[in-house]
């Protein structure tokens, strides 16, 4: 067959599935244009699910009217004064977007550049360009989408339903606000508003907390810690969540960088990391980062999209944001999740019925098993008590988590503050503990061990066997000696000291299977990447158990200990280690207040 040139219209239509692969798509290079013509308000309509009408309005520049007769042209933009790529400090550039738009669907735009005294319009029609008419506008511009992907039928079979679509729109506004707090957006859907957003005044940190909790909900305004960080001509700020508030995807990871909202796998990966194992296994974390750097510093021309980058120092870019959540998470302390807290209410309502007894407070709220559910026997008679503790009053107003009153079901303490109750989980607590030291002085040069008076021969499989023997020498660095007894045993002669008296066989049985996870995944070693795992699995056999009594000193010494270390928020695990329920809520579910 022999080469021809395609038509233009042909061409745009080819140029237009790479930008608009659907409803949002439209939305978000129209409020892309109307963020780089400085508009200070920005409203945007749909209907059908945005196929059959996308409107957005803004306040910005404007266009006269040979700007708008190029605007429609493939590949003319006013964002590029020369030709230097490596200096983009425009959200789009690539001059492709409207006409793409145009070669779909049935478009007109109207504009009246900034102190004009005219607007005109244009018409766009599955590529066929209308001549210029005046148009009725008092300022800014006007784009309209109707009929989306009528010139190309095919692609309305991959579309979906009407609220899918919607949905998608409104996350696209949603993403594209939170990046830009200084700027008014509005959302209307079939007439309806789905939300409106008004401009917050400058200063991210101190005014921007609120106007984020708009878009990501209420919860991230009560768990959201502020994030500030500067590093030569890079600098980062924001919010991120506490590691309890997490979501079983990324969509709540909100990315900016140089005001756009990207979805770039280093930063996503970064933020991964830093959270490590704060977080359960497959869970997200909720945060919004802003990344201002230098635009030569950033390559944002990797894909039509634009919502993935390149950096010129991406081990300084990653260095720089896993420090600053470090440093922030860590700051947190103890602190988790106040959502906790109101889901732990609200399950102590339902279970009530018309209103809570002290009888199903007690079973249902602290989660005790089924034979603590007996007559009040568990709260009357609690597993051990603090009745005489010389120090409950004055740790009762003087520390965080309070003073302990008792100990339930021979594993939550309940401790209580001047306005609280605490729930603790001991061995959750205590094994975020251990966990913690564990990496600590394995940081500082070396985990101590003790010398078992009667070494331990622990029988296991040949291979899990084997795979301990092979890392004998990085299981020494972190305070376990063993060596090989047999085809099928492993003789231990040394634990770390911190561990206690543990339970060696499970212990060394949860080892093999994180040893087998790492060959399985190419590793002959314990790498670093695999050290925190490892220490994870000891500090949970070195822990205090669930079942075993505590007296009330070591209660108290257990909530001290948690309100000095970092990270005590959640166990190795990513559970939470306590809940607080605050007595005036209390009070309200008995009709008191």
């Amino acid at each position: 067959m022999a080469i021809r040139q395609l038509p233009p219209n042909l061409v745009n239509r080819i140029a237009a599935g790479e930008v608009v692969e659907r409803p949002a798509s439209v939305v978000k290079e129209l409020i892309e244009n109307a963020i780089d013509a400085g508009a200070r308000r920005i409203e945007v309509a749909t209907a059908g699910g945005g196929l059959r009408l996308t409107r957005v309005a803004d306040d910005g520049s404007g266009m006269d009217r040979s700007d708008l007769a190029l605007a429609v042209e493939r590949h003319a933009t006013s964002k590029l004064a020369g030709d230097d790529l490596t200096s983009i400090m425009t959200l789009g550039f690539r001059g492709e977007a409207l006409p793409s738009i145009g070669a779909v669907s049935r478009l007109s735009i109207a504009s009246r550049a900034a102190g004009a005294g005219d607007a005109y319009e244009i018409a766009v029609d599955a590529s066929r360009k209308s001549k210029l008419k005046p148009s009725a506008l008092s300022a800014g511009t006007r784009v309209e989408v109707r009929d989306l992907f009528y010139a190309t039928p095919a692609r309305l079979k991959f579309m979906k339903s009407e609220r899918v679509e919607n949905a998608a729109i409104a996350e696209m506004v949603k993403r594209l606000a939170l990046a830009r707090p200084d700027i008014a957006f509005a959302l209307t859907t079939e007439e309806r508003t789905a939300f409106r957003l008004e401009s917050c005044p400058p200063g991210l940190l101190e005014h921007g907390l609120a106007r984020l909790g708009r878009i990501l909900g209420p919860d991230f305004i009560k768990d959201a810690l502020p994030v500030r960080a500067e590093r030569g001509n890079v600098s980062l700020e924001g919010f991120a969540g506490l590691p309890t508030l997490h979501r079983p995807n990324g969509l709540q990871l909100h990315l900016v960088v140089n005001g756009r909202p990207v979805r770039d796998k280093l930063l996503a990966g970064t933020v991964r990391a830093a959270y490590g194992d704060l977080l359960p296994q497959g869970r997200y974390p909720m945060l919004a980062l802003f990344l201002s750097l230098p635009p030569d510093e950033v390559d944002v021309n990797v894909h039509p999209a634009k919502t993935e980058l390149r950096f010129r120092d991406p081990n300084g870019v990653r260095s720089l944001i896993i420090g600053a959540l470090r440093e922030t998470l860590g700051a947190a302390g103890h602190r988790a999740t106040a959502s906790l807290s109101q889901a732990t209410l609200g399950r102590m309502a339902l279970s009530s019925g018309r209103g809570p007894t002290p009888a199903r407070f007690g079973a249902h709220a602290l989660g005790l098993s089924e034979r603590a559910q007996a007559p009040l026997s568990p709260l009357a008679e609690p597993s051990a008590d603090t009745r005489g503790s010389i120090a409950e009053d004055s740790a009762r107003g003087a520390y965080p988590l309070g003073a302990a009153r008792a100990q339930i079901n021979d594993t939550f303490i309940i401790a209580a503050t001047e306005d609280a109750l605490v729930i603790v989980d001991q061995h959750a607590a205590h094994e975020r503990l251990v966990y913690e030291r564990l990496k600590r002085t394995f940081a500082n040069g070396g985990i101590s061990r003790q010398i078992l008076l009667i070494p331990e021969v622990v029988d296991l499989d040949g291979a899990a066997a084997a795979s301990l023997c092979a890392a004998a020498a990085d299981l020494e660095r972190l305070g376990l000696v063993v060596e090989p007894f047999g085809p099928a045993s492993v003789l231990v002669r040394e634990v770390p000291s911190l561990l206690g008296t543990c339970d060696v066989k499970g212990l060394l049985a949860d080892l093999a299977a994180e040893l087998a996870e790492t060959e399985d995944e190419g590793e002959t070693r314990l790498l670093a990447g695999r050290l925190d795992h490892v220490l994870s699995t000891m500090a949970c056999h070195g822990s205090v158990r669930a079942g075993r009594r505590l007296n009330p000193e070591e209660m108290n010494a257990l909530l001290r200990d948690m309100e000095s270390t970092p990270f005590t928020g959640q166990c190795n695990h990513g559970r939470p280690t306590h809940i607080e329920l605050k007595l005036a809520d209390i009070e309200k579910l008995f009709s008191r207040r």
